[in-house]
């Protein structure tokens, strides 16, 4: 079923996209997993074209861009060549930093800092997660305590997409009993040090490493947004968060179904194709139908999430949806490629082990059954990522 969620202006923007990616990440793919590191250059070459930023305002060098849909036609494309690990180190700004920066920073952390992040000169990330905080983040246990015109940071994060290449660290510290903010951190900053790079399952290309805060000392206006304020900056913009993990997982989906479908038409077993095997034909019809009513309900919440009507909800259920279907029907897909599914030199087998990660990053899905849970039965929806 051809989704109607894009107009003549996407469709544009998705020729140079393709051949950005036909050109740029395509034939380097694999190379930059087995090196576990993607070309720095890449993100140069993107901003270059306009696709980092593209909700920045275009007086600090983004593309000024709050239709989603842009962003989606580039998630869709980064699926086909099979680039989990790309999308997450170019939609780590777009979809985790950018957000914060945009609405929460001064206007001279705007100028000093947009442009160079637009034009992939500078990394950024999010730091949230710790040794023993993942999902509830009032766990936490790194400090930020004023003294004088000074914050002092001490505590440690890890799994921090980015977070060995990051020039600029939104960081999340408790500065109360009760009370979390936001800091930036800047690569350089004494007592910032990167820990381990971490060895992974998936997405290989693009490093998740440890972060060690040492009596970092921040000036006053390294806070980003209201002190205190920390837990419900995170809760505005976790739908979006959501939102991009929720898509990329269908648009994944989606990308395993096509490759199934002509590896399936081409390959033959038993006199026959694989194709012609009624086994197979209900298994691509079951994953066809369900990728279709999935798409359905993403293509509105991205609708929603252009008018700022989408609900933390209707984000959980789009995330933790979208993501078991992309693993189940990558896993049947890999099945139906038989042998040859378990070999790197097929993009099924790359886009098993990238997409184990994707419900349990962003929040679980078991987190975001609580969510919608709790909210069904008129419970207060709790404060985990």
């Amino acid at each position: 079923m051809q989704s109607s969620l894009f107009t003549e202006d996407h469709e544009h923007f998705r020729s140079m996209v393709e051949e950005f990616v036909r050109h740029e990440i395509s034939p380097y793919v694999e190379e930059w997993e087995q090196a576990g590191r993607i070309d720095p250059k890449l993100h140069s070459r993107a901003g270059e074209l306009g696709l980092l930023g593209l909700l920045v305002p275009e007086e600090y060098g983004g593309g000024g861009a709050h239709d989603y849909r842009f962003r989606c036609v580039l998630m869709d494309e980064l699926a086909r060549a099979g680039a989990a690990a790309v999308n997450a180190a170019l939609g780590g700004f777009d979809d985790l930093v950018g957000p914060y920066l945009v609405d929460l920073a001064t206007g001279e952390q705007k100028e000093r800092l947009l442009p160079r992040l637009c034009s992939g000169e500078l990394r950024s990330a999010i730091a949230m997660t710790e040794p023993d905080a993942g999902s509830d983040l009032r766990g936490i246990r790194t400090t930020a305590v004023r003294d004088g015109s000074h914050w002092v940071l001490n505590g440690s994060k890890t799994f921090i997409t980015s977070g060995g290449q990051a020039d600029v660290v939104v960081t999340f510290a408790r500065t109360g009993e009760r009370e979390f903010s936001l800091f930036l951190v800047e690569n350089g900053t004494p007592g910032f040090v990167r820990g381990r790079r971490l060895a992974k399952l998936g997405q290989r290309g693009e490093d998740v490493s440890e972060m060690f805060f040492d009596d970092v000392r921040l000036p006053a206006e390294n806070l980003l947004g209201t002190e205190g304020a920390g837990l419900r900056h995170l809760m505005e913009r976790l739908p979006r968060e959501r939102m991009s993990i929720a898509y990329y997982g269908l648009a994944a989906a989606e990308a395993a179904l096509s490759w199934t479908l002509a590896y399936t038409r081409e390959r033959r077993a038993f006199g026959q194709r694989v194709a012609d095997f009624q086994n197979t034909r209900f298994a691509l019809a079951e994953l066809s139908t369900e990728i279709d009513v999935s798409r359905a309900y993403l293509d509105r919440c991205v609708l929603a999430l252009n008018a700022g009507t989408l609900t933390a909800v209707e984000a959980a259920k789009a995330k933790w949806w979208a993501t078991e279907l992309q693993n189940r029907t990558i896993d049947r897909c890999l099945q139906l490629h038989g042998g040859y599914g378990y070999m790197r030199e097929y993009p099924i087998a790359r886009a098993y082990a990238d997409a184990r990660v994707t419900t349990i990053y962003g929040g679980t899905t078991e987190i975001m059954k609580e969510i919608v849970g709790r909210d069904l039965v008129g419970e207060d929806v709790p404060a985990p990522r």
